[in-house]
């Protein structure tokens, strides 16, 4: 069954601008999968010999938020570069789609498919037979979708037929849990999407110990819209609405105690909406000697399970490193994700697509993001009770965070450069809650048990001076080390050290100032492991300050320098080492993978690096130390002193 309605706009769109698309950019693990398709440069070529029909018509009939839908086509003029497009909202109409300056003509498809993939894909005999057969996997995401076939390959592409509409039952539902750690050490934050605004549903959690009393926590209300963002692709063909993004706080807990929860929606009515059941375990007492486990990476991407929309070397990586960690989730206490979250880089839709592969990760342990936004202009509402709404705004936020997020000429960022696709930050900072002290200056300080991470924002300046280095001290210098001996430092782009040839090309082995401002203050209060992604791969340093420490699989006795850990190969196109053998390199893996922090009480740590394709270590090393040895000063951070004292 076809669309004729979608059709019949269709052949009403105005003349085609062939203009350069202006989110298209090569490079790497820089290019998202869908700016490879120049929606600006379609043309209408409907054959009404040719058809696409999916099935089933209605999705999710018992709650759930993902299902698989069959799709059947034929095209009597077939051709290897034939490619099918997922629409959503299903009437991908040119009558939001405004020209970027006065010279250019709206285009023909103003909306760009939320993924894709080639009619050949699977079906071998295609070519001779115009029949085709997918199956893809759709998220709920607040809107109905529909399926298109093109011919001209992505650059030309050519709409040939359109088929019928299918959706959700509840396409509002609350979907995709994140939990995050509060601002204190026993509150946890539930942030979550839904397609109700305040105006027609009251946002909850209903929460409480398992097996114990109820109690309904009321939660504050995102979103944005076109104008939030800073340029093309995010406020043109990539632009979809985020739909409304919630949170709430889980206050007072118990140390250690197992809570369940889950999202509501108070209709106008009185009718509540729910999703389904889960759980997470509140974080132990700052000092707690118990076992805790922290797993650390950077730069995962998303992927399709369907084999669609992404490049092939992004598949592996990102959805194994999904997958492992899910799998493992029951030895998982918290996971920090430290820059380049989902690579959206100006398509909105991804982001639906990334919250909804983490959801078993972030709906069941705190999932901490490094990201940045500044200056951005959204909408807020909170809702602090149900019978009383405020509304304000935000005018400025920025966020810790990886370059694919924030990074925008004109907008404050460090880096001038187009890599968030024109978002500028403002979907990573809606999409998820950090513990910032001040949402305008997003850096963040955050304990669990005997852990104490300072998270840096390297999209904003680091060197002495500014409020960001008096940040990173205060930190560090404020932790007390009997209840919290390990001390970690994280930030998106290389601080430290990185011998990636693309660094040692640019005449250095780290981002240009990084280590120069910091490694006083590494050094000074004794940071037992910095992290960094930007780098797409694994690499792990000897102890080095000045001098370079010999490394070991065993570190015991006083502190002596700190070891720098790249972990930027979740997922991510990989990045290649320098050729040249550095001294302070110790191991490097040219593969995807991340970090397991274990500490099993206040004098032992074990590190592990995984690979995501099997979960094996293939790296690790422990270290031993006492109070004595964090706490006793070394060179260059003893007290002064003179023969006098």
């Amino acid at each position: 069954m076809r669309a004729p309605l979608l059709l019949w706009a269709a052949a009403t769109w105005l003349a085609v601008s062939a203009v350069a698309h202006p989110g298209r950019r090569g490079g790497g693990g820089g290019e998202q999968p869908l700016s490879r398709i120049a929606v600006e440069s379609a043309v209408l070529a409907v054959d009404d010999a040719a058809h696409v029909r999916a099935s089933p018509l209605v999705l999710g009939l018992k709650g759930e938020s993902s299902e698989w839908v069959d799709v059947e086509f034929f095209h009597p003029d077939p051709s290897s570069d034939d490619w099918i497009g997922v629409f959503s909202p299903a009437d991908f109409s040119a009558a939001i789609c405004e020209p970027e300056n006065p010279r250019q003509s709206p285009p023909v498809l103003c909306s760009a498919p939320i993924k894709y993939q080639f009619a050949t894909f699977k079906n071998d005999g295609y070519n001779k037979t115009g029949k085709g057969y997918l199956k893809l996997q759709l998220i709920n995401q607040r809107g109905d979708f529909s399926f298109a076939l093109f011919s001209g390959g992505l650059l030309k592409p050519k709409l040939i037929a359109v088929s019928n509409k299918v959706a959700f039952a509840n396409p509002k539902a609350p979907v995709y849990p994140r939990l995050a750690q509060g601002k204190s050490w026993n509150e946890m934050t539930v942030t979550w999407t839904s397609g109700y605004d305040i105006t027609e549903a009251v946002p909850f959690v209903e929460w409480g110990e398992k097996g114990g009393r109820r109690f309904l926590a009321p939660a504050g209300t995102l979103t944005f819209d076109r104008n939030s963002m800073c340029g093309a692709p995010a406020r043109t063909v990539g632009w979809r609405h985020p739909g409304y993004i919630h949170t709430s706080y889980l206050k007072d807990l118990w140390p250690d105690s197992r809570y369940t929860y889950r999202l509501g929606h108070r209709l106008m009515n009185g009718t509540r909406v729910w999703s389904k059941s889960y759980s997470f375990r509140a974080s132990p007492y700052p000092g707690q000697d118990s076992l805790q486990r922290v797993v650390i990476f950077g730069d995962m991407g998303k992927a399709e399970a369907d084999g669609s929309n992404e490049f092939n070397n992004f598949q592996p990586g990102s959805l194994n490193t999904t997958y492992q960690i899910t799998s493992d989730i029951e030895n998982i206490d918290m996971v920090v994700h430290i820059g380049d979250i989902c690579y959206a880089n100006g398509y909105l839709s991804q982001w639906d697509q990334f919250t909804a592969q983490i959801e078993p990760i972030a709906s069941t342990v705190p999932y901490m993001v490094g990201r940045s936004a500044e200056c951005l202009s959204v909408r807020y509402s909170l809702i602090s009770c149900p019978s009383h709404v405020y509304n304000t705004a935000y005018k400025k936020r920025s966020f810790c965070s990886g370059n694919h997020e924030r990074d925008w000429p004109g907008t404050g960022s460090f880096y001038g450069n187009l890599d968030s696709g024109g978002e500028c930050g403002v979907p990573a900072q809606t999409v998820f809650y950090t513990p910032a002290e001040n949402r305008a200056k997003f850096w963040y300080a955050t304990d669990y048990g005997m852990f104490r991470f300072c998270v840096a924002h390297t999209e904003e300046d680091w060197r002495p001076g500014t409020e960001q280095y008096r940040f990173i001290e205060r930190c560090l210098s404020s932790v007390d080390r009997q209840k919290q001996p390990w001390l970690v430092f994280l930030a998106h782009r290389v601080l430290g050290y990185s011998s990636c040839a693309y660094y040692e090309s640019e005449g250095t082995f780290e981002e240009p100032m990084g280590r120069e401002a910091l490694q006083e203050l590494w050094q000074k209060y004794k940071v037992d492991l910095a992290f960094y992604g930007h780098v797409h791969s694994y690499e792990r340093t000897c102890p080095v300050y000045q001098c370079v420490v010999d490394a070991s699989d065993h570190y015991s006795g006083p502190f002596q320098a700190t070891t720098h850990v790249v972990v930027g190969g979740a997922g991510a196109s990989l990045s290649e080492f320098a050729a040249s053998k550095i001294q302070w390199s110790h191991f490097t893996d040219f593969d995807h993978g991340f970090v397991k922090l274990t500490a099993f009480n206040h004098s032992s740590l074990l590190f592990e690096y995984k690979k995501s394709r099997d979960g094996n270590v293939y790296d690790r090393f422990t270290i031993s130390r006492d109070y004595r040895d964090v706490l006793a000063c070394s060179v260059d951070n003893c007290p002064r002193t003179t023969l006098a004292s």
